[in-house]
């Protein structure tokens, strides 16, 4: 399996409001960025969109080291709150539904295909592609606006 390191980072200008993404990935030497934005969403959307997106544009399966401030996304996986959601049928602990339940499939689907190992970066700090993607991610939503 190629192994690819993806940053992502996701942005919104008041939650919900406009909001955008970015993914950075890497593969040896090349770089490739994808990004976008939605006129209305929340921040948690667009960081589960930069995820999605990044691995949908994989055309094979890969193992990818994910990268991202989110702790919303990245304890999902590495706390293992998403087996909990699916065995319960979307309901959290505390019996509400949970949000953003289309995008978690979607995340899910990609699953099946690539080897993810997950890393929680801190935001807004000394990170060059953390901080490049949540540059161009609020880039995004400047277009929106």
């Amino acid at each position: 399996m190629k192994k690819i390191i993806l940053y992502t980072d996701g942005a919104c200008s008041g939650n919900p409001g406009a909001g955008g993404y970015c993914a950075i990935l890497r593969y040896n030497d090349r770089e490739k960025i994808l990004s976008g934005g939605e006129k209305e969403t929340t921040n948690n959307r667009m960081e589960l969109m930069a995820v999605i997106m990044g691995l949908e544009c994989l055309k094979e399966g890969c193992e990818v080291d994910v990268y991202s401030d989110s702790a919303y996304v990245v304890n999902a996986f590495v706390q293992d709150w998403i087996s909990f959601w699916v065995l319960n049928n979307w309901r959290t602990k505390g019996k509400s539904q949970v949000l953003n339940v289309d995008l978690w499939q979607r995340l899910l689907k990609q699953l099946e295909r690539h080897k993810v190992n997950w890393n929680k970066v801190k935001g807004h700090a000394d990170n060059e592609l953390n901080n490049k993607c949540d540059m161009i991610a609020r880039s995004e939503i400047s277009k929106l606006i």
